[in-house]
């Protein structure tokens, strides 16, 4: 059981990560005003001091606290720290993600009293919340002028009159408008900012700021316990989770190759520059996250031993390596060695010759090693990849002698069939109890961050991942009484689609290039082009072949073929195909 502190955005994480158990867990805020949709969580509100916090926890059999409140909530981290304490509970620390202290333009100040004695302004914007104008009051007695953003609600106007602040000195915060035209309005000569994080906005303050000269004073985030174990994202909750409470999750998370890779490669570059080996390192993965990997050393290399969690990968096991050494060009350079498969036909990120390590490893590892400050060339080998690669589609792909590093977040979310489409159900719910008549419904995190722009006021608990099981999800929509359902897929599933594949998975169905051709010829392309078709690794090729002139023709037949299979599924609603190209472009007929 897990009593989760929350009313943030950090909270709304949480509930991302722990809803995928589909375990019973208690999700406390202060107030009521978050709304938020539970599934598998029960809602508690109202403060919690120490003893009610320690009544609550022993009635309700809590075995692990999260604390994903705001990181300026000083009170109740200090309660749940001196709780988790008293009753030997783990806890965990849900964190943001923090702007660096690098930054010179950045005046920091340990707290309000220190802030209050370096300010030097004439003008004063305070973006600091209704609840620090009491501290801030000295500020006006030095002879500042201080405006206060708030948020337009009758609990901060009845502060900001209780503390007799005019209200032509207030400016309240609008989601919508632009932090340049907030600022331009105050004409200040300084803000006062908290460390708030990623999330509270603290960076697009800041930016905006210096794009206009304006001073920036910044008061730092309250430490926090040693107790906690710290985390900054939903991946690395549900890892920590999953550590320190094994069974609330019935399937356990994994790492991608990429991921592995990449802290090999942080480890050796730790130990060749710095003779340093320690037993785990911080991956920052793609979303920005960071998370601890554990690794191991040879007498001239580290190596991560693959952990695939639950999913049936065959992979697992195996030592993916990382040799390290300085680097001849600028920059990172990065090399396969021996198990790592060389590309041998066209279609891929990169062109035949170059080692099989996908872009996003490549980005992972040329972020997470300039941080280095050298320029290094690092070499990813696998010494069982290319037995192992046998019983990969790699051979077919035209990929020989090893094994791919892959992964697009860089966690496996590990699913068997029946447990992933009762996730999927999960989600249908949870999208249905938002009150919209809509979902969006997308194959993962490529897809579905390209589809968001496409729809971007539409709530997260709307797009759901279907993975491989189309037919299955839209059929879910249908049960759980949802009308519209957006279909975005890329091309690779889109022709598997098409063909009448409901489920696309490549160890049940792969591309058949004497159909693509045939929808080709429909879309009216040229002898020339259907015979290039033939000749197609992947079907992301296709963008590349087919001119310009009958793409849009190419992408309607596509979809058409597409609706065909799946109207029938969705027999009282209305299925929308988005077709999403490899720079985000989407195609539709609707």
């Amino acid at each position: 059981m897990i009593l989760v502190f929350g009313g943030t955005t950090e909270g709304r994480k949480a509930v991302k990560a722990l809803e995928e158990a589909g375990s019973l867990y208690y999700y406390s805020t202060k107030g009521a005003e978050q709304e938020v949709v539970l599934h598998h969580g029960i809602r508690v509100t109202g403060a919690m001091d120490e003893p009610s916090m320690i009544s609550f926890c022993q009635s309700h059999d809590i075995r692990l606290i999260i604390d994903a409140a705001h990181p300026f909530a000083e009170v109740l981290h200090a309660t749940v720290a001196k709780v988790a304490s008293s009753l030997q509970l783990p806890a965990i620390r849900l964190e943001r993600l923090f702007y660096p202290h690098t930054d010179p333009s950045i005046m920091w100040c340990a707290d309000f009293d220190e802030a209050i004695s370096r300010i030097e302004a004439k003008r004063l914007l305070a973006t600091t919340g209704v609840k620090s104008i009491a501290k801030l009051k000295p500020l006006e007695q030095k002879g500042t002028e201080v405006f206060y953003r708030i948020l337009d609600r009758k609990e901060s106007l009845d502060i900001v009159d209780m503390q007799h602040v005019d209200r032509s000195h207030l400016c309240f915060y609008d989601s919508n408008e632009d932090e340049h035209d907030a600022f331009r309005r105050i004409k200040p000569d300084a803000i006062l900012v908290k460390e708030s994080g990623e999330s509270g906005g603290f960076a697009k303050k800041v930016e905006a700021a210096k794009d206009l000269g304006i001073r920036v004073y910044a008061i730092q985030r309250p430490q926090i316990s040693k107790i906690f174990q710290c985390v900054n994202g939903e991946f690395g909750l549900r890892r920590m989770v999953e550590k320190l409470l094994p069974d609330f999750y019935p399937l356990h998370s994994g790492l991608t190759t990429g991921t592995c890779a990449t802290a090999a490669a942080i480890a050796a570059t730790l130990q060749y520059l710095k003779n340093e080996q320690p037993e785990e390192v911080m991956v920052t993965l793609p979303n920005g996250e960071s998370i601890p990997v554990q690794v191991e050393y040879g007498s001239d290399y580290a190596f991560v031993v693959k952990d695939s969690g639950d999913d049936p990968d065959v992979t697992k096991g195996l030592e993916i390596c990382a040799k390290v050494c300085r680097g001849r060009a600028q920059g990172i350079t990065i090399k396969g060695g021996k198990g790592i498969g060389t590309i041998t036909l066209p279609g891929f990120d990169f062109p035949p010759g170059e080692p099989a390590i996908n872009k996003v490893p490549r980005m992972m590892l040329r972020q997470n090693l300039s941080a280095f400050g050298e320029d290094l060339e690092v070499t990813i080998f696998v010494p069982e990849g290319e037995e192992i690669a046998k019983r990969t589609f790699n051979p077919r792909l035209g990929i020989v002698g090893g094994i791919s590093i892959v992964g697009v977040s860089g966690i496996i979310m590990p699913f068997s069939e029946e447990g992933f489409i009762n996730s999927i159900r999960k989600c249908m719910e949870v999208a249905k109890a938002t009150g919209f008549d809509r979902v969006v419904i997308n194959s993962g995190a490529k897809s579905e961050s390209f589809i968001r722009n496409y729809y971007p006021d539409l709530p997260p608990q709307l797009f759901v991942e279907y993975g491989n099981f189309i037919g299955e999800t839209i059929k879910l929509a249908h049960e759980v009484g949802i009308h519209t359902v957006c279909l975005g897929i890329m091309l690779g599933k889109a022709v598997k689609l098409a063909e009448g594949h409901l489920d696309t998975h490549s160890k049940k169905v792969v591309m058949n290039k004497p159909f693509i051709a045939e929808m080709a010829r429909e879309a009216g392309c040229s002898a020339s082009t259907i015979e290039q078709i033939q000749q197609i690794t992947l079907a992301r090729e296709l963008w590349k072949i087919i001119p310009p002139e009958t793409i849009n023709a190419f992408c309607k037949v596509v979809i058409s073929h597409c609706k065909k299979h799946c109207d029938p599924l969705l027999p009282n609603g209305h299925l929308i195909v988005l077709l999403i190209d490899e720079n985000g472009k989407v195609y539709s007929v609707d």
